[in-house]
């Protein structure tokens, strides 16, 4: 028998989970009635299942070398289990290769191609995110303040979190750093009556906000604009600023400059919310087992993972001051698992909104990306921090006496009780 089947078949053997295989010759391997098939197209699926790199299986799925069969829960459970070892420690980093890859970084990260790698991602179709995402379209990790909220509920709790977190106020300079379509731009802005700003480098996502601005009679003291975080005025530095999802686009070698700049918009004693996804490990900036090439390729070019560690190094290093720090890994899980079920549920429509064979290819990616990433949130390989953090010093000489006007007291009941956040309205 050939050595590449036969160590297949003893892996399927093993495996906790029943997987079938359909060879290119059409031979069944495994059991028939297996919650998980894949059906091999040609060799090099094979190759990548002995090795146990799923994400080249995941993109021999996308490329058409393979189908996979079964629900996308038993698809990852199925993949988890393949995997020779940690994809944190598989992704490593060497001296070497650090310093390799901080040069990427640098050089992978200029205005330019930001713009171009954020267009890529978001301006895949409005249409085809609206399929999966709740009316608001949040596209970032909801907030289960209740274990019974639906996806929609569970985002509104988030966006009024960190509107807790900031302790925003009304006549309040707020700025939203990559404001997606807007769901907390606008939120604050009709909850907490700030006079909002929000920046993007999506076009379509900047049509769709401007609309609702204008919609909702809003433009007198709510806009977005079309773009970068380096390219903003200082002159006038805003009361809080929050940055959602928007720093695992920044670059690793970056972040130091980007928590600098923040640093320069926001004012002294101020408040900003830096809400993004985290590495698992601690040196590595994706993750292995070709799970990283795959995101990197498909999904979202330049995208960097960075441990909570360094986030905090980094961000005091831009002269912040970190005051709270919250990690939404188990939040984020139940997130993406809703998002790919909701996908799931409505293929057929997907595959309308996305026509042709490059629609056909960036569907597959979508529905390995959204509940590979909802596995690797369960499984601890990455994580979600929110991290409040001070414009510091304040320079206040009344800080211990707890004034009404502190803009971050001592405890933190006022971000969880509902009673605290009346109180401050």
């Amino acid at each position: 028998m050939n050595p590449l089947i036969s160590s297949i078949e003893k892996k399927l053997q093993s495996l906790p989970i029943g997987l079938g295989l359909v060879l290119p010759d059409g031979t069944q391997l495994g059991p028939r009635d297996a919650p998980v098939t894949l059906v091999a197209k040609q060799n090099k699926a094979l190759a990548h299942l002995a090795a146990g790199q799923v994400g080249l299986i995941g993109q021999d799925y996308v490329e058409g070398l393979c189908d996979v069969r079964g629900s996308m829960r038993d698809i990852m459970a199925a993949a988890a289990s393949i995997l020779p070892g940690s994809p944190i420690e598989a992704a490593r980093m060497g001296w070497l290769t650090g310093i390799i890859s901080r040069v990427m970084s640098v050089w992978r990260h200029s205005i330019e191609r930001d713009a171009r790698q954020i267009e890529f991602h978001y301006d895949l179709s409005d249409e085809f995110y609206a399929l999966w995402l709740d009316p608001r379209r949040v596209y970032s990790c909801a907030y289960y303040a209740q274990p019974s909220m639906s996806l929609a509920e569970a985002q509104e709790a988030k966006l009024d979190l960190i509107c807790r977190k900031l302790r925003l106020s009304a006549g309040e300079r707020f700025l939203d750093v990559g404001a997606g379509w807007g769901g907390l731009l606008l939120w604050a802005a009709e909850h907490y009556g700030v006079d909002a700003t929000g920046i993007t480098l999506s076009r379509n996502q900047h049509a769709h906000v401007t609309r609702l601005i204008e919609e909702k009679g809003l433009s007198g003291r709510v806009r977005v604009k079309l773009l970068d975080y380096r390219k903003l005025d200082s002159a006038q530095p805003f009361d809080k600023i929050a940055s959602v999802g928007m720093f695992e686009h920044v670059g690793r070698a970056q972040l130091k400059g980007y928590f600098d700049r923040l640093c320069q918009l926001l004012r002294p004693g101020g408040l900003i919310l830096n809400h993004g996804i985290t590495a698992g490990g601690l040196h590595n900036d994706q993750l292995g087992n070709g799970m990283g090439d795959f995101i990197e390729k498909y999904i979202f070019p330049g995208g960097e993972l960075v441990h909570i560690g360094d986030v905090i190094t980094e961000l005091s290093a831009g002269g912040l001051e970190a005051l709270d720090v919250e990690n939404l890994r188990p939040h984020y899980a139940r997130t993406l698992w809703a998002w790919s079920d909701a996908l799931e549920a409505r293929l057929d429509e997907a595959e309308k909104v996305l026509p042709g064979e490059q629609g056909a290819r960036a569907l597959r990616a979508y529905r390995m990306y959204l509940a590979g990433c909802a596995k690797g949130f369960e499984s601890g390989w990455v994580a979600l921090h929110q991290v409040l953090a001070q414009h510091a010093p304040t320079g206040r000489t009344d800080e211990l006496d707890e004034p009404a006007d502190q803009a971050y007291p001592w405890r933190r009941d006022y971000i969880f009780s509902k009673k605290g956040a009346e109180q401050k309205a």
